[in-house]
This record gives structure tokens, C-alpha cells and sequence, in this order.
């Protein structure tokens, strides 16, 4: 057998031209991936071997290889069984070896495959295969139909009259004619380019808040339906709401197959008819049908899966506060607001509890604890979770920061999506073992403004809450799309070696989760690692790990400079011949990135990849890729969801971006939906085109609907029209009401839990 690592040449060609890479460039990779290479690895510091691939072109090659090597591995088990059969000619065995798709080789394989007892299984039993094979050959011999069918009849068999006779030999034609990949092939292409998809309520269906209303009574073409409604519409069918099916004109699918095997007319004609007739109905359409289903399936599971990979990276790669000193609060009610205080490298410092909503006073005595924390802890901003009472909390401490003058303090609402999780997971009671739940929320809730890469990594992604229909899809595909997002996004920003956790330390190039429990165990033990070649000390770290490792952790002010930096080990002679070139120190060269602009590149004699990351590291060495941090100033910051009203101007955060819009967090508990046709003046396919996961907009409400708890909302309404369109008004727009006076700081903390004791 063969191995399913070694592809064949004609597979190997068939990738570079589907992924359009030259062909040395993709056995680079694949011989990389096969020497144990990661794929951040690779792209960093392969470019010379890859041609300058990126990380996104290794990834689909990664992909394609997984695809083939299972169709390999496919294609020998399904040669053995036919071969086991006696029925494997030269032939089917050089169509099997020569196809490229899984659908075509299952479909090779049908008539071998083993099956339950079926009509025509019967049939053959009954002596009826030769009258199958003359109906389907379609020659003349001189005798009619009839009596050759006659000859068949036999009563010990369960054949009693020709029309049985000839019955039994239509089951076996449209046996065989579901079982033909060539027909099958065309027919599968037409359902999809002219199929519809047609969804029902179900008899007796319970929908109380009508979620899939819409879907009651639906069509949409096979060809054209977005994954957001093809997911909707079977998660519908999985609550026993709906029913769907894939409807097809049965002309069109007869008339296909009429064409494809009608070649002669003859006593035989109206028997195939009929066989084709039975076909479609009975075997092909429900088979076609089942294969769309799971096709359609996969790839909405894709298109979801694609979704929250980008929202995942959105979030990952937001832009950190940096090394300051945060308090993070966890809003409540009646227990208070649960408040910890991190110092600049995320220590845990203090904790305390704000009772805000106690009673009408109570905004008094918070207002002492929090100005005892901030004073003894140097606070330089306050970072608030976006739960229950997170508004009434808000407001708390703006006017809190405002009324004592602490212009240099911000207050920041953070998204605290999967933070209970973390609180209740090992990883926290690792980290806090002698903390409440709630004060491990709260310090994670500062950590997330801190640097929400480091934070949001202890956190399954699955519970950030930024995925489409992320329950309907394939878990086990989903999870490995994620985790190879965190590996990118971790890799792309860099590691700090000597104040990371091993949950961060994980996800580098090379290091599994037992190395990264290592690297922390040793530097506990040892203290700070002074230099990357200690790596090697490390248990668990070899030659291989260190090289996909090393150039992705960095080490601040340790014995080498260049540990500070990406530039990898294996490159710092060239860096040494660099310094050397202009007569400096590698030190100075870091310090006065000036002294570039006069390099020889010739003299350096390494790749011009290398040279030229090395150079681009060198003029920012250890920078870092994310954006730079702005505090947002919302426009309101206490609201009700009955309070909200078509025409305000709102500020909010981007909470989830699905195919068909993007959620905004505008202060209420219900985020509002900004729909696709109201992201951007100008056309746009994807909302990604328009806005991201983190990202503060500013819209205008369109609607809000208490009963249904629906908000819609516009961005576009704010925008200029796009060049050649009119100006037309938001017919749901009403004009912005000058505000009332404002009430008084307790006045507003009595009236909000005034509102809610009611409600």
C-alpha cells in the first residue's frame, strides 16, 4: 500500500495550479510540514526556501494535503475491497487512481460498495440480470421483449408473469443507473445550479418567540443561499420547527438522464423510461438530495467557521492598553460590584466590593473605596465589565472621575464574554486558588484592557461569544480553525519569555503545553531568562523545538539584545556582519536605527528575504503589529432598552460581525443589529468589509421593540452619500430631542434601581 505521505506528481500539480504557487514553492512547504514545521515558522523565517509564501497560502496548502492524503488513503481501501471481489478491472482501477475528487471516487465506488438487500438485489436473485443487461444494451436480436421476458418466468422463483419478469429487470436498470458516477455526476451539478431550497413549519411546531418565522413558508435557490439562512434554517429542523427539502423539477432531472442513456428506440424503450422514472423518484433524488444536504452543510459550516475566525482575530489582536496599572470591575446588583486591582504586568494586587444599588446612598461609600484603591495603587485606568449593571456602573465612574478631576484615569466597558468560564476553569484556581470567583472575574476583566491576547487565551473561544450558529457547526473543525488562529495571532505579536503564562506560552511555534508548563517550572526555579540560548535548559526543548520557537519569545533587557527583537538565532551572524559592515556595535545598531540607511546588502551574504526582515526588525526592533490604543468616549452612558428611540446618535463596540450584519453593544443588555444594507454608503459583499469585532462605531437607531427585545440600527444614516446618490432620509429617523437637564449622580443610580426592582 502506498503511503498516503508521498503524493503523486499529477496531485502535486493539481495543488499548485488550484492554489496558483509554483511548484518548487510547494514542495518547499510540504517538505517543511513534513520535518515537523510549524506554519508561523515557516512563513517567518522560510521565506528563501517558500518563495515568499504567507501564512494564509502555507495554511491552504496544509489543507489541500490533509484533503489528498485522506482521498489516498480512501482510494487503497476502496482498490482492496473491489480488488477482494474479483471485480477490480484495468480499467476502474486507472479511473479510481485518476480522480482527484472524493464525490467521484465515492461514487466509483457505489456499485461495489456493500449494501442491504435492495429490489434489485432481489431481482438478480430471481435469474433477472439478462433481461436487465438486454434492456439496457438496446440491440435488437430478432426476438421480441415479450418473449424473451416469457422465458424467465418461473414461479419457484417468485416470477409468475412476464410484467413481474419485466418489473424485476426495471429495478435492477435503475439500480444501475443511480450507481453510474457518469450520471450522477451531471445530475448532482444540476440539483445544485437549479435547485431550490424550500423550507416549511412543522405540523403541531412550538416557535413562541418566532425566531425562524421567516423560514415557515421560504424558497431559496440551492445555487445562491447565504450560510447564515442555510444554518438557521436547519437549526429550525433540529428543534422540530421546520422541514426542508431541495425541490427539483423532475423533468429536468429525467430528461438529463434521458439523454445520457436513451440511444436506440426499441420494444426496450418504454421499460428504461419507466426505470428512470423509478430512478429519480426512488433512488437518485433522495440519494442527490442527502449528498447536497451534507454538501450545503459543509459549507456553510465554512463560511460560519470563516466568521468567527476573523471576529476571533479581531478581538485577539485589539489593541492593548499597555503596561499600566488597571481596575477592573465586575458590575452587579444586589452582591455589589466585585473590583480587583492588577499592577503594569497584570499582578494581582487588591480586591474590594462597590455597592452602588443597596441603597440611595450608596454611591457615596463606593465612591471612598474607590478613591482609597486608586491612591494606594497608582490606577491609571479602570476597566468595567459590560454585564448586568455595567451602565449603571458607567455612569458610576465617569462622573466619579469627572467630579474629582482625574483627567489622567480613563474607564473603558470590556467586553466580559467567557469570563465566568475562566473564573470557574483549572487555569484560574491555578492562578488564584485562595480567590473568589468573582474577584478572578474582575482581574480578568482588567487584564482583557491590559492586553487582550494574554487574557483571552486562557478562554475557550467557543464561549467569547463572537461566532455565527458556532453550536450548529462541526466542533471538531471549528476548534482546530481556532486554535490555529490563536497559534497565528500569538506568533505574529511575540511572547515576553520571562512574564508570560504557560497558557500563552503554549500557542508558540514548537511549544506543546507540557514544554510551556517547563519553561514557567525553570524560570520560577532559575529566575529570569537572560538569554534565548537558555531555552535549552529548558526539559522537553531540543534542537527542533528551539528553532521553531526561538525567534517568537523575546527577552527585555537580557544579555543579547537581539533576543529582544524577531530577528531568529540562526540570523544573528548575519546581524553580526551587519554591525561589522558599519563599524558599530549590534547594540548600537538597535539604539540608532539611522545608521541602516548605508547597508550593503551584497556583503551580508544571506537571502534577500532574510536580509530584508532583518532590516525592517532592526528599524523597529520588537514592535508590535496590533493597532495603538485609544480610550473611547461614548456619547451616553446610561440607557434602558425602553429608553432607546429611533433617531438617537449612539456610540457603541462591535460585539459579533455575521454574514448579513454586525452587532453593536450600545449600553442596554440587547446588543442592536446593524444589517449588511446598513453598514456603509457604498456596496460592500461582506460586512467585514466595513467594520470588525472590537471596533467603536457611531450609529443611529432605526428601531427598537421592547416586546421582541429587537434593536436595528443604522451607521450609514451617518455617513455622506456615496458620489452620484441623493441624500434620502431614514424614513424610521426622528429628530435628535434637545436633552433634558441632568439629573444629580444619586438622583440617576436611585432611578435606575428604582426601574429595576419594577421590571
Amino acid at each position: 500500500m502506498a503511503d498516503p505521505k508521498t503524493l503523486s506528481p499529477e496531485i502535486l500539480l493539481h495543488i499548485a495550479q488550484t492554489l496558483n504557487i509554483p511548484m518548487h514553492s510547494l514542495a518547499a512547504v510540504i517538505g517543511l510540514l513534513n520535518e515537523g514545521g510549524t506554519v508561523p515558522f515557516i512563513a517567518r523565517y522560510r521565506k528563501e526556501a517558500t518563495g515568499n509564501l504567507d501564512e494564509v497560502q502555507i495554511r491552504d496548502i496544509e489543507e489541500k494535503l490533509a484533503y489528498f492524503r485522506d482521498l489516498v488513503s480512501r482510494r487503497e481501501t476502496i482498490l482492496a475491497s473491489i480488488l477482494e471481489q474479483g471485480k477490480l478491472t484495468d480499467a476502474l482501477k486507472a479511473r479510481i487512481d485518476a480522480t482527484l475528487d472524493k464525490s467521484e471516487l465515492e461514487d466509483l465506488y457505489l456499485p461495489y460498495r456493500p449494501k442491504r438487500r435492495t429490489k434489485a438485489t432481489i431481482a438478480r436473485d430471481r435469474g433477472l440480470d439478462p433481461l436487465a443487461q438486454y434492456l439496457w444494451a438496446q440491440e435488437a436480436t430478432g426476438q421480441p421483449l415479450a418473449e424473451f421476458a416469457a422465458t424467465f418466468v418461473d414461479p419457484v422463483k417468485e416470477v409468475a408473469t412476464v410484467e413481474d419478469a419485466l418489473e424485476g429487470a426495471r429495478h435492477i436498470v435503475a439500480e444501475t443507473i443511480s450507481e453510474d458516477a457518469d450520471l450522477r455526476k451531471p445530475v448532482r451539478q444540476l440539483m445544485f445550479d437549479e435547485g431550490i431550497i424550500v423550507s416549511k413549519k412543522t405540523l403541531d411546531a412550538v416557535d413562541e418567540q418566532e425566531k425562524f418565522k421567516m423560514y415557515y413558508d421560504y424558497r431559496e435557490p440551492v445555487k445562491t443561499i447565504p450560510s447564515h439562512r442555510m444554518l438557521a434554517i436547519r437549526r429550525g429542523e433540529t428543534e422540530a420547527v421546520l422541514y426542508f427539502l431541495i425541490e427539483l423539477e423532475p423533468l429536468r432531472a429525467t430528461s438529463l438522464l434521458r439523454s445520457r442513456i436513451l440511444r436506440a428506440q426499441g420494444d426496450w424503450t418504454p421499460h428504461l423510461e419507466l426505470a428512470i422514472e423509478d430512478c429519480w423518484k426512488r433512488l437518485l433524488n433522495p440519494s442527490i438530495q442527502g449528498e447536497i444536504r451534507l454538501e450545503l452543510k459543509k459549507r456553510s459550516d465554512a463560511d460560519a467557521i470563516q466568521v468567527f475566525r476573523d471576529n476571533l482575530q479581531n478581538l485577539l489582536l485589539a489593541a492593548p492598553a499597555g503596561p499600566i496599572s488597571v481596575l477592573g470591575i465586575d458590575p452587579g446588583l444586589r452582591t455589589g460590584c466585585k473590583v480587583a486591582v492588577v499592577d503594569e504586568t497584570g499582578k494581582f494586587l487588591a480586591n474590594d466590593v462597590l455597592y452602588l444599588h443597596t441603597s440611595k446612598n450608596a454611591a457615596s461609600g463606593a465612591g471612598d473605596t474607590l478613591a482609597s484603591l486608586i491612591a494606594r495603587h497608582n490606577v491609571r485606568a479602570i476597566a468595567i465589565g459590560n454585564g448586568t449593571a455595567s451602565r449603571e456602573t458607567d455612569l458610576f465612574v465617569r462622573e466619579f472621575l469627572r467630579d474629582h478631576k482625574l483627567d489622567g484615569i480613563f474607564s473603558v466597558t470590556v467586553s466580559e464574554s467567557g469570563a465566568s468560564i475562566y473564573s470557574a476553569s483549572d487555569i484560574a484556581r491555578q492562578e488564584f486558588p485562595d480567590l473568589d470567583l468573582t474577584v478572578r472575574g474582575a482581574i480578568s476583566i482588567a487584564r482583557r484592557l491590559q492586553d487582550p491576547l494574554s487574557e483571552l487565551v486562557k478562554v475557550d473561544p467557543k464561549s467569547i461569544g463572537v461566532g455565527q450558529y458556532q453550536h450548529d457547526v462541526d466542533q471538531r473543525q471549528l476548534q482546530q480553525s481556532l486554535e490555529t488562529v490563536i497559534e497565528s495571532c500569538v506568533n505574529r505579536v511575540g511572547v515576553d519569555l520571562n512574564t508570560s503564562s504557560w497558557t500563552l506560552l503554549r500557542y508558540v511555534s514548537g511549544i506543546t503545553e507540557r514544554t510551556a508548563l517547563n519553561i514557567v517550572a525553570y524560570r520560577d526555579q532559575h529566575g529570569r531568562f537572560r538569554s534565548r540560548k537558555q531555552l535549552n535548559e529548558v526539559a522537553g526543548i531540543g534542537a527542533k523545538t528551539f528553532e521553531q520557537a526561538a525567534g517568537f519569545l523575546r527577552i527585555r533587557d537580557g544579555d543579547d539584545p537581539l533576543d529582544a527583537t524577531a530577528v531568529h538565532p540562526e540570523s544573528y551572524p548575519v546581524v553580526g556582519r551587519l554591525a561589522e559592515h558599519l563599524q558599530t556595535s549590534v547594540s548600537e545598531l538597535i539604539r540608532n536605527p539611522q545608521l541602516l540607511v548605508k547597508v550593503d546588502v551584497k556583503v551580508l551574504a544571506a537571502g534577500t528575504f532574510t536580509v530584508t526582515d532583518i532590516l525592517e526588525e532592526l528599524r523597529k526592533p520588537g514592535r508590535d503589529p496590533r493597532d495603538k490604543f485609544v480610550a473611547p468616549s461614548f456619547l451616553e452612558s446610561v440607557r434602558e432598552l425602553s429608553d432607546v428611540q429611533p433617531g438617537m446618535v449612539l456610540e457603541g463596540v462591535v460585539t459579533n460581525v455575521t454574514k448579513f450584519g454586525a452587532f453593536v453593544d450600545i449600553g442596554v443588555h440587547q446588543d442592536g443589529l446593524v444589517h449588511i444594507s446598513e453598514l456603509s454608503n457604498r456596496f460592500i459583499k461582506e460586512p467585514s468589509e466595513a467594520v470588525k469585532a472590537g471596533q467603536i462605531v457611531k450609529v443611529e437607531v432605526l428601531s427598537a421593540d421592547a416586546k421582541s427585545k429587537r434593536i436595528a440600527l443604522s451607521m450609514k444614516a451617518l455617513m455622506p452619500p456615496a458620489a452620484g446618490r441623493p441624500i434620502v432620509p431614514s424614513p424610521k429617523a426622528k429628530p435628535i430631542a434637545a436633552p433634558p437637564a441632568q439629573p444629580t449622580l444619586n438622583d440617576k443610580l436611585a432611578m435606575l434601581s428604582t426601574k429595576w426592582r419594577v421590571s
